[in-house]
């Protein structure tokens, strides 16, 4: 089984679905969290206290790295075979299947570039909250960064917000796509149960952007108007 799930392109779909899966829960939970930056930055520095330099955190923290790395690992391995494997058809000049949308055939593409606004979060966030209060905590220190003051700080800069919004576009397309692919995999796949799932995939994928994307817009206009 173990050999199953490492070395055939069906074992490698699971991981990737079941690891992607776990992520979007993940930014879910992340989603809504962000949001009482808006309506209560008192309860959003309450949770980012919670969720600062303590033990279950940084286990969190820890598990969610393994899963980052895992699903990116898998994505450009089979990104790889399939390039690959198409051979010289790649090179041919053709019209996309029925029934396959542009999400899927820029996968790869956009995945690059939620990456690469997820390293600058981490550096915007992780680097500057939760690592300096476990870096304090080290030294026999108690530091406790105040989130909210930090988001208004970042989200001051009119261009710091139309990126995180680009990238919020490219996050819903990866979303939409990756969400029912991830429950085709997993056996969602008669033709009752795929037009569902890509209608559930494309609701939740929207409301996690929306959310997300309610902080930038909110600063955007509240620096616009100032």
């Amino acid at each position: 089984m173990g050999l199953f799930i490492f070395n055939s392109s069906i074992g490698r779909k699971l991981i990737m679905s079941i690891s992607g899966l776990a992520l979007i829960l993940f930014l879910l939970f992340h989603s809504i969290m962000n949001i009482f930056v808006i309506f209560s930055p008192e309860i959003y520095d309450a949770i980012c206290k919670f969720l600062g330099a303590n033990w279950y955190a940084l286990i969190a923290t820890m598990g969610l790295a393994f899963l980052f790395v895992v699903h990116i690992v898998y994505a450009f391995w089979l990104s790889l075979q399939n390039y690959i494997a198409r051979g010289k058809e790649r090179y041919a000049v053709k019209k996309n299947a029925p029934g396959v949308d542009w999400a899927s055939q820029n996968m790869l593409v956009l995945g690059a570039i939620v990456l690469g606004f997820i390293a600058l979060h981490l550096f915007n966030f992780w680097y500057k909250m939760q690592l300096q209060e476990l870096l304090a905590k080290l030294n026999g220190e108690v530091l406790h960064v105040e989130g909210a003051a930090l988001v208004q700080e970042l989200f001051a800069s009119p261009v710091y917000c139309l990126l995180y919004i680009v990238w919020l576009v490219a996050l819903w397309f990866h979303l939409t796509h990756g969400f029912w692919s991830a429950l085709h995999s997993l056996g969602g796949s008669n033709t009752v149960w795929l037009p569902r799932i890509k209608v559930i995939s494309n609701i939740f994928s929207t409301v996690i952007v929306l959310l997300f994307m309610a902080i930038p817009v909110y600063y955007l206009i509240i620096n616009l108007l100032g």
